[in-house]
């Protein structure tokens, strides 16, 4: 496998989980961010609809995060010496990268758990 389509696999794991956590999350933070940007009205309830599926974002996303952890630290690379792979920096900004997104997608999962603090 190439660098470049390991580097697009990465990205998809990483773009998806993402996405998970953004479902995840979508039954308390989407309607916090809304009100905040001065969206309202009574169709913001039916975000909290979502939450029975809040699990199975969550489990979405722990697994795309693990695919991209396994794509960036487990995976042996193979790339010729004229591809970008063979570049440690590129490696070393994809690593951080992927860190920073993931401190982003945990705090949007555990976001239930912790925001009652800012509504009371």
């Amino acid at each position: 496998m190439s660098e470049q389509s390991q580097t697009k696999t990465s990205n998809r794991s990483m773009m998806a989980a993402g996405l998970g956590a953004i479902g995840a999350s979508a039954c308390c933070v989407g309607p916090l961010i809304l009100i905040s940007l001065g969206i309202g009205g009574s169709w913001i309830s039916t975000l909290t609809e979502l939450e029975p599926y809040r699990p199975l974002f969550i489990g979405i996303t722990l697994v795309f995060l693990g695919l991209a952890f396994y794509s960036l630290y487990l995976k042996p690379r193979q790339c010729a010496p004229d591809e970008s792979c063979s570049i440690p920096g590129v490696v070393r900004n994809q690593r951080i990268i992927f860190w920073i997104v993931s401190i982003l997608l945990v705090a949007l999962m555990t976001f239930p758990y912790y925001g009652t603090i800012f509504f009371e």
